[in-house]
């Protein structure tokens, strides 16, 4: 890997609570990718897009906090030079890590409506 200051990686939902970064599964394993190159990290993106995947951001980032990331999620990564031609897998995942955690964070509306009725009673 070149000393360059910063990679191009793509996030899902980048900036909110819900985000998350493409990763490719191997085996048992995520991989995430790490560009040498915006433009080929742009060009992965609009495959995704065109394989109904949600539309991914492209964003830089200091490889180094990438490679903490991984570590930190015992996912692997690998630098993509620049004019490599990358071609993402044809396979989607049917839900990410990152749909599954906001599902899991959604109340049932059961439980909401018993939280309001509870409110409600306080006034």
């Amino acid at each position: 890997m070149t000393s360059s200051a910063r990679v191009f990686v793509l996030l899902f939902n980048a900036r909110t609570e819900n985000e998350g970064i493409h990763t490719i599964r191997i085996a048992d394993r995520n991989k995430v990718l790490m560009f040498e190159s915006e433009d080929d990290a742009t060009r992965v993106a609009l495959m995704l897009e065109a394989q109904d995947f949600p539309t991914p951001t492209v964003e830089a980032i200091d490889p180094e906090e990438i490679k903490e990331f991984c570590q930190s999620a015992d996912y692997d990564w690998e630098f993509i030079p620049e004019g490599a031609l990358f071609i993402p897998p044809e396979a989607n995942m049917e839900e990410t890590d990152w749909q599954a955690a906001a599902t899991e964070s959604q109340m049932p509306e059961s439980e909401l409506d018993r939280i309001r009725r509870q409110l409600e009673g306080l006034l």
